[in-house]
């Protein structure tokens, strides 16, 4: 073949691939469309990265000891204090162990916790200082986290080593308290906050911060909570709480009455609540009013805990505007967790998970509008004095009124492309008869559980090549339901 001829070919050649890859675009385009389109919200969350000073302070340099033995809180404290008097930077630590209580970092730096450092959270309670905060859904006097970002905009925390909770003490002191003293007193309600402990980091009250990459183990209490704050990253935590024992609501991360929030690229293996959102709990949760709204969850393992993405149960002042996506739930007890109370009020709804897998869960899909009542509802026994009672317990006394604002409303969710294997039981929907839950989208959902579960009070579910594989062979158990099209074809052998 002649040079001219070759060349042609090779033109005819090229074309024919473009021709081809063009229809490929467009019918990968097609297929796009025909599935869920994310919202243009989806794109703007997340912290914006900071610009932080080059300037290098070591704690060290300020009377911080490496021996895992001396408390560090002032050294390290005083370090931050002078790092932002002169316009931020880094704050870092040579190798070693940092045993510290509360700590606060203030804006414009960068708290970088090296591959072979370790912190750990002092043991005794009085070493994280009280502020004002809230805890549970309720704003309460309680202890500061371990590391905290209070009414600061443009933080990083991040790095490779650890940060150690040493929470076991704490987990010890809530079970006795609560077991020994409150429980036989008829005061299950209260233990949880009376029993005071420490989270591991607190973001309060801020803009742009990014949380990133670190190692975060035996969390006291909850590990992350970010409470009332925008555009915060959190991304690349391995959270282990179940280091020497089970710890009591050891939460991996709570997004808490905030918005615009991104979490992604997250491991978590905890005791509670693996990710959860919050918004606030009964008459005190409903006077603040602020919801959780416009957060993204994304690219994430559960490992052992109560969900692989809960809501609740603090839902007073809504939670709306959530993107969950390619998220895997190992041994995991629930994956979408719905909780709220009589007394909860709220408005869930705008939820949307997609491309989730599940091995050995207890429950694909639970809710709830009457959780868990021996803690969800105040009832102060009749020896007590009610005037001389803690102020934090009237608060958890206060009526909702009217008793119509305390229901919650659960609507508008979607599930799609969802693979659920080895579960204990498929669905457990349980709404209200003066709140139905409704507009339930299931699609593309495969689940494989030992028993099937109960649909009620509900209606309007539009379903898509859903199939169950029950092993005990029943079927969804459904009461004061309406328009919820599951039938026998969607049972399998």
């Amino acid at each position: 073949m002649k040079p001219k001829c070759q060349l042609v070919s090779i033109i005819v050649l090229l074309l024919l691939l473009s021709c081809k890859q063009k229809e490929t675009t467009e019918s990968q385009e097609i297929k796009i469309e025909q599935n869920y389109v994310a919202p243009d919200w989806v794109t703007k969350v997340g912290a914006a990265t900071p610009t932080i000073k080059d300037t290098v302070y070591y704690v060290n340099d300020f009377g911080a000891v490496n021996d895992g033995k001396t408390l560090n809180t002032e050294a390290i404290q005083n370090a931050i204090d002078a790092c932002y008097k002169n316009g931020g930077g880094t704050i870092t630590f040579k190798s070693g162990t940092y045993l510290t209580g509360s700590v606060f970092i203030k804006e414009n730096i960068r708290f970088l916790v090296g591959k072979d450092v370790t912190i750990l959270g002092s043991e005794n309670i009085k070493d994280y200082k009280e502020i004002d905060t809230r805890v549970a859904g309720v704003e309460i006097e309680w202890p500061a986290a371990l590391i905290n970002v209070r009414n600061q905009n443009n933080v990083i925390i991040e790095g490779e080593g650890v940060i150690d909770g040493q929470g076991k003490v704490f987990w010890d002191y809530y079970w006795k308290l609560r077991k020994e003293d409150y429980e036989p007193k008829g005061l299950r309600w209260i233990v949880d906050y009376d029993a005071k402990r420490p989270r591991t980091i607190l973001i309060s009250d801020a803009k742009n911060v990014m949380l990133k990459d670190l190692q975060l183990q035996k969390a006291g209490f909850w590990t992350v909570q970010v409470l009332y704050s925008e555009y915060i990253t959190v991304e690349g935590l391995t959270i282990k709480n179940n280091i020497g024992g089970h710890g009591p609501s050891t939460d991996g991360i709570d997004i808490d009455s905030s918005k615009w929030i991104l979490v992604q690229n997250c491991d978590i293996d905890c005791n509670d609540d693996n990710f959860c959102l919050k918004a606030g709990r009964d008459w005190d949760g409903l006077r603040v009013n602020k919801p959780t709204e416009y957060v993204v969850i994304k690219d994430c393992i559960a490992r052992s805990g109560a969900g692989l993405f809960t809501i609740g149960s603090e839902t007073s002042g809504s939670i709306r505007h959530v993107y969950v996506s390619n998220i895997k739930g190992l041994g995991t007890s629930n994956g979408l967790n719905i909780k709220s109370a009589t007394t909860r009020g709220g408005t869930v709804e705008e939820i949307y998970l997609e491309n989730i897998k599940m091995d050995s869960v207890g429950t694909f899909i639970k809710v709830s509008m009457n959780w868990n009542p021996t803690y969800s509802y105040s009832k102060l026994p009749e020896n007590y004095d009610p005037n001389t009672i803690p102020e934090h317990w009237k608060k958890m006394l206060k009526t909702v009124e009217p008793a119509s604002k305390g229901i919650p409303t659960f609507k508008n969710i979607t599930l799609q492309n969802i693979d659920v294997k080895g579960a204990k039981t498929a669905i457990n929907v349980n709404g209200l008869e003066q709140s139905i839950i409704e507009n339930i989208t299931l699609n593309n959902v495969s689940i494989e559980a030992q028993t099937a579960g109960k649909i009620k009070y509900s209606k309007d579910w539009q379903l898509k090549n859903v199939s169950l594989k029950i092993r005990d062979s029943s079927m969804v158990d459904m009461n004061h339901v309406s328009n919820i099209p599951l039938s026998k074809t969607n049972y399998t052998n």
